[in-house]
C-alpha cells in the first residue's frame, strides 16, 4: 500500500489506520487524516502523533473525550485539549484526562452540564460544590447520587432536580419529601414521583390533582380518601383520554413517515 491508497482508505473509514503500513502510522498527513475522519484512529498512529498537540487535537475535536484515552500523558495534562474534546463530547474526559484537570472547576462544570455521570470521577471537594453540583442535576437529576450529603440536603439543589426529573424525589431526604414546594415541582415534572411523597402530601388535594393531572397513573399513590374523591379521579381520567388520544396521534405520525 502507498501513500495516496492509505490516504484514499483513512479518509473513507479512519480505522483503516490499523491496515497502513508502519511507515505510514508515522506520517503526519496520513495520521491527521485518519483522525480527523475517526477520532479513535489514533490508537493506531506511532506514539510520536500520539504526543502531537495538532493530531491529538484533530482526534479530539471529531470524537470527544474518548480519543484522550490514546493521547501522551502531556496532553491529558493540557488544558486546551482536553476543553476542545468536552466541546465536541465531554464523555471519558474525566477518565482520561490528568488529575490536576480532573480537579479543575471550570473543566469539570463544562463536563457535568452535558454529562453528569462524569461526577463519579471528581474528587470529593468537587462533588460538595454547590455549583457544580447544580450544573450536573440540571442535565441529569440523578446526579444527587454523586453530590455530597450537604447539597443532597439543599432545598436549591433539590428544586433544581425534580424540576429536571421529578422522579429524583425518590433520593431525597425525608425532610424534603414532605416539602409541598418541592413535592409540587416533583409531580408537576413527573406525575407518579408522588409515590415518593410523604404521607401527608399524598392526602393533599392541591398536590394529588398536579399530579394526576400529569399522569394519571399519580392516583394509585393518593391516599385512600383522595383516591375516592370524585374531582380527583375525573381529573385523573380525563388526564388518560388525553394521554391516549396523544398516543394515537403519536402513532399515526410515525405511519405517516413510513
Amino acid at each position: 500500500m502507498d501513500k495516496k491508497e492509505a490516504l484514499a482508505a483513512v479518509k473513507n473509514d479512519g480505522m483503516a489506520l490499523e491496515y497502513v503500513p508502519d511507515k505510514l502510522k508515522a506520517d503526519k498527513e496520513v495520521v491527521m487524516a485518519a483522525v480527523q475522519n475517526h477520532g479513535m484512529a489514533l490508537y493506531y498512529a506511532s506514539d510520536e502523533f500520539k504526543a502531537d498537540k495538532e493530531v491529538v487535537m484533530a482526534a479530539v475535536q471529531s470524537a470527544g473525550g474518548m480519543a484522550l484515552e490514546n493521547a501522551s500523558d502531556e496532553l491529558k495534562a493540557d488544558k486546551e485539549v482536553i476543553m476542545a474534546a468536552v466541546q465536541n463530547d465531554g464523555e471519558g474526559v474525566l477518565i482520561f484526562a490528568s488529575d490536576e484537570l480532573k480537579a479543575d472547576k471550570e473543566v469539570v462544570i463544562a463536563v457535568v452540564q452535558n454529562f453528569a455521570d462524569a461526577l463519579e470521577s471528581v474528587s470529593d471537594e468537587l462533588k460538595a460544590d454547590k455549583e457544580v453540583i447544580m450544573a450536573a442535576v440540571q442535565n441529569n437529576a440523578y446526579a444527587l447520587e454523586y453530590a455530597s450529603d450537604e447539597l443532597i440536603a439543599d432545598k436549591e439543589v433539590i428544586m433544581a432536580a425534580v424540576q429536571n426529573n421529578g422522579i429524583a424525589l425518590e433520593y431525597v431526604p425525608d425532610k424534603l419529601k414532605a416539602d409541598k414546594e418541592v413535592v409540587m415541582a416533583a409531580v408537576h415534572s413527573a406525575g407518579w414521583a408522588l409515590e415518593y411523597a410523604s404521607g401527608e402530601l399524598k392526602a393533599d388535594k392541591e398536590v394529588v390533582m398536579a399530579a394526576v393531572q400529569n399522569d394519571a397513573r399519580a392516583l394509585e399513590y393518593a391516599s385512600d380518601e383522595l383516591k375516592a374523591d370524585k374531582e380527583v379521579v375525573l381529573a385523573a381520567e380525563t388526564q388518560e383520554k388525553l394521554a391516549e388520544k396523544e398516543y394515537q396521534a403519536y402513532l399515526k405520525k410515525i405511519r405517516q413517515q413510513k
